[in-house]
């Protein structure tokens, strides 16, 4: 019922999924970044030296640099530690307790490499979409922002369907390739081609320091 270990795995490569359906630019004065579930709990099943996580993290730190340099607001995303029967709902049925259980307090903490910075602002999630429940698509229509940019993990779950949910909602999903990480390569290159296919585009690091 729980996540299991998460086993190392080398990044996934351009080649490795289909071309974007959409010419979609990024546009640093209608965009924001979201950096997702990054918290030591999550992290965790990876284990303490994990060189894939330790390459998200390099990256999604550039991400966050090019935030800062173009004025982009930074948002992260990250389950509470106290969470009511009724608040954690079904996501008890198919994942346990998860990080509120005793014995995991303080692992809601975004790891503390790319931990949030003065004006960045901490979504409290609650389901899967970072748009469940938060501030996060409110602001953006009040900003007039229409582009989101979403890097962390798990790139199968949260990821994708915060994605989903900025689709249907006339935003558009930009993706980071190589500043996602999931439970396997085969999870993580499900997520990147449902997204060239469905509902946003891919997008690597590199790509979004060159914009």
């Amino acid at each position: 019922m729980s996540i299991s270990k998460i086993n190392n795995y080398e990044l996934i490569q351009q080649h490795e999924y289909p071309t974007a359906k959409v010419n979609w630019t990024i546009d640093a004065n209608k965009t924001v970044l979201l950096i997702h579930d990054m918290q030591d709990y999550f992290l965790s099943f990876y284990g303490a030296n994990s060189v894939l996580i330790a390459s998200v993290i390099e990256h999604i730190k550039q991400l966050k640099q090019w935030a800062k340099d173009h004025n982009v607001q930074v948002y992260y995303s990250a389950q509470p530690q106290k969470q009511s029967t009724e608040d954690r709902g079904l996501l008890t049925d198919m994942w346990g307790k998860g990080l509120t259980e005793p014995d995991k307090l303080g692992q809601e903490n975004i790891t503390a490499s790319i931990a949030p910075e003065d004006n960045d602002i901490i979504l409290e999630k609650w389901r899967y979409s970072a748009f469940y429940r938060t501030q996060l698509g409110e602001d953006m229509q009040n900003q007039k922002k229409d582009q989101i940019i979403i890097c962390g993990v798990y790139a199968h779950i949260g990821v994708l369907q915060t994605a989903s949910v900025a689709f249907m909602d006339n935003i558009k999903p930009f993706v980071v390739e190589d500043a996602v990480a999931d439970f396997s390569r085969e999870d993580h290159i499900f997520a990147l081609n449902y997204v060239q296919r469905n509902l946003g585009k891919v997008v690597t690091t590199a790509e979004i320091i060159r914009s």
